[in-house]
């Protein structure tokens, strides 16, 4: 759902639309990490009042999407390197715990459905990176880690991850909107998948960590590229 007059269908409550709107927003990108997020002008977009969007507002910032600013003023989350690590290790522990319990219980159908997921993630990056192929890559790196929680057969952990992925969407948007390349999954999630098909816990929870320590020290240059440069252009 993108923020455009007459996108909300009056089917429910207009401030359950209206946060569902904006965070389909920020989470796919249209409203960017740091972007200053303006009532009047999203009421307008939305056709709205200003009170579902101020309540809309309010249910995002408890979700750590929004934050708010000393002067009033509410903006699109940014995370700093710590956030970062703090987010990865939260992904290590749980993430083992996911394929542990996923080289047990996975199906067919869901081992065919992950390497579905790779066979469209090769096909990705043989093109020129573009922000639709950005995207388009962090959607298959969010389905295929979900679809890893949910063959484990406990719910429990994919609500907890539900909530550090939503998080880690945005860190990612914030940096490879900068840089691209900084996703790698084709080869990572490749090794991830053959372990688990082996049902072989112990190679699973290795290229896990590996593939998610790898992936933090990534995001983690790149952010301090970005704070670098930043700090350069002051």
């Amino acid at each position: 759902m993108t923020l455009s007059p007459h996108s909300l269908p009056r089917r429910h409550s207009l401030q359950d639309q209206a946060y569902q709107a904006l965070r389909t927003a920020i989470l796919g990108g249209e409203l960017e990490p740091g972007q200053r997020l303006v009532e009047t002008q999203l009421a307008e977009k939305l056709q709205v009042s200003r009170t579902p969007i101020r309540e809309a507002i309010r249910l995002l910032q408890q979700e750590n999407l929004v934050t708010l600013e000393p002067s009033g003023g509410v903006r699109v989350a940014t995370f700093t390197c710590a956030d970062a690590i703090q987010l990865y290790d939260c992904r290590i522990g749980l993430e083992q715990l996911s394929v542990v319990d996923a080289c047990q219980k996975i199906t067919e159908s869901q081992l065919q459905q992950l390497e579905g997921m790779l066979e469209q993630a090769e096909r990705i990056v043989t093109g020129k990176p573009t922000r639709l192929s950005c995207f388009r890559q962090l959607d298959l790196d969010y389905r295929f880690h979900r679809l890893l929680a949910q063959s484990s057969g406990n719910p429990w952990l994919v609500l907890l991850l539900d909530q550090v992925f939503d998080k880690m969407l945005l860190l990612r948007i914030q940096t490879t909107r900068n840089n691209p390349t900084v996703l790698d999954i084709r080869t990572e999630h490749r090794a991830i998948y053959e372990a688990v098909r082996s049902r072989d816990p112990k190679a699973a929870t290795e290229v896990i960590i590996a593939h998610l320590n790898a992936s933090k020290a990534r995001v983690i240059r790149e952010m301090e590229q970005i704070q670098l440069e930043s700090k350069i252009v002051q």
